[in-house]
């Protein structure tokens, strides 16, 4: 979808103008121009609308990059016909397919880092990943190591992605019926990092000695399945 700037604003473009072509707009803006291109009134422009007009759709510019990012991310193709006993091509599949989305947007990524929140997108496909990994034999403390070992690889990336700063018993205890419905490998993992929950909240430290010896462990199978290098002479 492409929006051609004009002038003078349309109102009848204004008043048939939705969320989701605002942010479409943005998003070809920034596919176009790069994240620094972004801004109310040059959104505007690009939609023929008054900067104003946008306000409508979007509460600000921290609403619009949320939903920008959101937006990418359900693009993501998510493995819904996993098979539990082949958790490792499902999980590499989607990780490929989000790398592949990240290439088209390549401002996303770092403005995934700067969100505070997962929107419903991005909720969804971290609910579809825990669930790969369940359904799959691990147990939830396994799952929620792996999370940590994965990071943005999930999303396609290598940045940091997650924000450990929220309050998960805070987030745990807001958690309404139809988000653990819709949800439930999310919620599962939400509860069971809370202070009661099973595993307790996060411990950076500890995660990051874990993911590091999981990748030294790696490294090390890899050293040993390698075959010898002949001796010289």
């Amino acid at each position: 979808m492409k929006f051609a700037g004009v002038g003078k604003e349309d109102p009848e473009r204004r008043a048939q103008l939705t969320r989701e072509q605002v942010v479409t707009a943005a998003i070809e803006l920034a596919d176009r121009d790069g994240i620094g291109s972004i801004s109310m009134r040059r959104l505007a422009q690009e939609l023929g609308v008054e900067a104003m007009s946008l306000y409508t759709h979007v509460r600000s510019k921290d609403d619009l990059l949320d939903g920008m990012v959101d937006a990418v991310i359900s693009m993501i193709p998510v493995d819904v016909d996993a098979d539990a006993a082949d958790w490792r091509t499902s999980l590499r599949r989607m990780a490929l397919g989000a790398r592949s989305v990240m290439l088209r947007h390549p401002w996303a990524p770092r403005t995934i880092e700067t969100r505070t929140a997962p929107g419903p997108a991005g909720i969804a496909y971290v609910n579809a990943v825990l669930g790969i990994l369940r359904e799959g034999g691990f147990s939830i403390a396994q799952a929620h190591h792996a999370l940590h070992i994965l990071g943005s690889r999930m999303l396609g990336f290598t940045q940091a992605v997650f924000d450990d700063s929220v309050d998960p018993d805070a987030e745990a205890a807001s958690l309404p019926d139809e988000f653990v419905a819709a949800f439930p490998y999310a919620a599962e993992m939400a509860l069971a990092v809370a202070h009661g929950g099973a595993l307790g909240p996060c411990d950076d430290d500890g995660e990051f000695e874990f993911g590091l010896d999981f990748i030294l462990d790696g490294l090390n199978r890899l050293r040993q399945s390698r075959p010898t290098r002949p001796a010289d002479g």
